[in-house]
């Protein structure tokens, strides 16, 4: 989407997507990337996401980016997280500890920029983009990253005949067309969450699904 579009819904403040505790499948699946503590992980399209909490709190240093100035203040005012600002030529950088929020364009990214990385957390990224950006998303997100790094990537799954995004639909076999080429994929879960998604169910949606996949570069 564009982000005009995303600056309007946490303008105005729609962002049902949004999840008042981090997600279940990091507790029940993140052990299982056995990082190094310190271990440094990106967090695309972050929002004001607990994760990025729940991830820092285990030990690693996290980056998160977010094209949103209204989510990345939000998220530091409710949580209470000190933070330094630095404007910089591609990023609003904020500093706190264990936790760096780069307020952009994510397509600006660069490895300068963001270092080196051991892992990505993928939790609402792909699934936000239109089936004609997700390649570019996905070749951006492969050039910041080093054989080795390890992605715990969230997907949904629906007729997507039956509304428009966002969320968007990425099917597994999109999955495979997407990163196959550069990583080795592991599906690790596959559950039915439709009674979980009354937004969705109220857009005429019948079937839901949301996957758990383990990537690793090659």
């Amino acid at each position: 989407m564009q982000p005009d579009f995303w600056h309007e819904r946490w303008r105005t403040g729609q962002i049902g997507f949004h999840k008042s505790a981090p997600d279940l499948h990091l507790d029940e699946y993140w052990p299982s990337l056995a990082l190094q503590g310190g271990s440094r992980v990106l967090v695309p399209l972050c929002g004001k996401s607990l994760d990025l909490l729940w991830l820092r709190d285990r030990g690693h240093a996290v980056t998160g980016v977010e094209i949103s100035t209204v989510a990345v203040e939000s998220f530091l005012m409710e949580h209470g997280v000190p933070a330094r600002r630095q404007a910089a030529a591609d990023f609003d950088i904020y500093h706190a500890d264990r936790l760096q929020l780069l307020r952009g364009d994510f397509f600006a990214l660069t490895r300068e920029r963001l270092g080196t990385i051991a892992a990505v957390y993928d939790r609402a990224a792909l699934i936000s983009w239109t089936p004609k950006l997700r390649e570019a998303y996905v070749d951006r997100v492969t050039t910041l990253t080093a054989p080795g790094t390890q992605t715990l990537l969230l997907t949904l799954e629906y007729p997507q005949e039956q509304t428009t995004g966002p969320p968007f639909s990425v099917t597994e076999a999109d999955v495979h067309g997407l990163y196959g080429p550069q990583h080795a994929i592991v599906e690790l879960s596959r559950r039915d969450v439709l009674a979980d998604e009354p937004r969705l169910r109220a857009r005429g949606v019948t079937h839901l699904h949301e996957v758990c996949y383990r990537l690793i570069r090659k």
